[in-house]
Protein backbone atom coordinates (compact mmCIF):
# COMPACT_ATOMS: atom_id res chain seq x y z
CA UNK A 1 0.00 0.00 0.00
CA UNK A 2 1.22 3.48 -0.74
CA UNK A 3 0.90 6.55 1.47
CA UNK A 4 -2.32 8.01 -0.03
CA UNK A 5 -4.07 4.63 0.21
CA UNK A 6 -3.09 4.25 3.86
CA UNK A 7 -4.19 7.82 4.62
CA UNK A 8 -7.58 7.10 3.06
CA UNK A 9 -7.92 3.84 4.99
CA UNK A 10 -6.99 5.40 8.33
CA UNK A 11 -9.32 8.36 7.71
CA UNK A 12 -12.20 6.00 6.93
CA UNK A 13 -11.62 3.74 9.96
CA UNK A 14 -10.73 6.33 12.59
CA UNK A 15 -13.07 8.03 15.05
CA UNK A 16 -12.71 11.26 17.08
CA UNK A 17 -10.78 10.93 20.35
CA UNK A 18 -11.27 13.15 23.44
CA UNK A 19 -7.66 14.36 23.06
CA UNK A 20 -8.66 16.19 19.87
CA UNK A 21 -7.01 13.63 17.61
CA UNK A 22 -8.42 10.41 16.25
CA UNK A 23 -8.40 6.81 17.42
CA UNK A 24 -8.29 3.69 15.27
CA UNK A 25 -9.02 0.15 16.39
CA UNK A 26 -6.45 -2.56 15.71
CA UNK A 27 -9.29 -4.95 14.84
CA UNK A 28 -10.65 -2.52 12.23
CA UNK A 29 -7.25 -2.34 10.53
CA UNK A 30 -7.03 -6.13 10.44
CA UNK A 31 -10.63 -6.48 9.19
CA UNK A 32 -10.03 -3.99 6.38
CA UNK A 33 -7.70 -6.55 4.82
CA UNK A 34 -4.96 -4.12 3.91
CA UNK A 35 -1.25 -4.49 4.53
CA UNK A 36 -1.34 -4.46 8.35
CA UNK A 37 2.43 -3.95 8.88
CA UNK A 38 2.47 -1.04 6.40
CA UNK A 39 -0.50 0.61 8.13
CA UNK A 40 1.13 0.18 11.55
CA UNK A 41 4.39 1.70 10.23
CA UNK A 42 2.38 4.64 8.86
CA UNK A 43 0.63 5.16 12.21
CA UNK A 44 3.94 5.15 14.10
CA UNK A 45 5.54 7.48 11.53
CA UNK A 46 2.66 9.94 12.03
CA UNK A 47 3.07 10.13 15.84
CA UNK A 48 0.46 7.48 16.59
CA UNK A 49 0.73 5.86 20.00
CA UNK A 50 -1.02 2.90 21.62
CA UNK A 51 -3.90 4.03 23.78
CA UNK A 52 -3.11 3.67 27.46
CA UNK A 53 -5.09 0.89 29.08
CA UNK A 54 -5.73 0.51 32.77
CA UNK A 55 -4.27 -2.60 34.32
CA UNK A 56 -6.70 -4.70 36.26
CA UNK A 57 -5.77 -6.34 39.49
CA UNK A 58 -6.34 -10.00 40.03
CA UNK A 59 -8.73 -11.17 42.67
CA UNK A 60 -7.75 -13.55 45.41
CA UNK A 61 -7.88 -11.53 48.54
CA UNK A 62 -5.12 -9.86 50.49
CA UNK A 63 -2.35 -12.24 49.38
CA UNK A 64 -3.74 -13.20 45.98
CA UNK A 65 -0.96 -11.44 44.06
CA UNK A 66 1.71 -13.36 45.95
CA UNK A 67 0.09 -16.67 45.14
CA UNK A 68 -0.39 -15.85 41.45
CA UNK A 69 2.96 -14.19 40.75
CA UNK A 70 2.01 -10.53 40.35
CA UNK A 71 -0.79 -8.05 40.70
CA UNK A 72 -1.39 -6.90 37.14
CA UNK A 73 -2.64 -8.69 34.06
CA UNK A 74 0.00 -9.62 31.49
CA UNK A 75 0.51 -7.13 28.69
CA UNK A 76 -0.88 -7.80 25.25
CA UNK A 77 -1.03 -6.05 21.89
CA UNK A 78 -2.66 -2.61 22.10
CA UNK A 79 -6.29 -2.56 20.99
CA UNK A 80 -6.41 1.07 19.83
CA UNK A 81 -4.00 3.68 18.53
CA UNK A 82 -4.35 7.42 19.02
CA UNK A 83 -3.16 9.83 16.33
CA UNK A 84 -2.83 13.60 16.67
CA UNK A 85 -5.30 15.76 14.75
CA UNK A 86 -2.54 16.84 12.37
CA UNK A 87 -1.87 13.29 11.18
CA UNK A 88 -4.77 13.21 8.72
CA UNK A 89 -4.35 16.66 7.20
Amino acid sequence: MDDPEITTLVTRLSRPHPSGGVVIERAAILAAGGDFPAVMDWIIAHAGVPEATATTTRSGGLHGSRMKGGDATPSRAPLRFVLPASALR
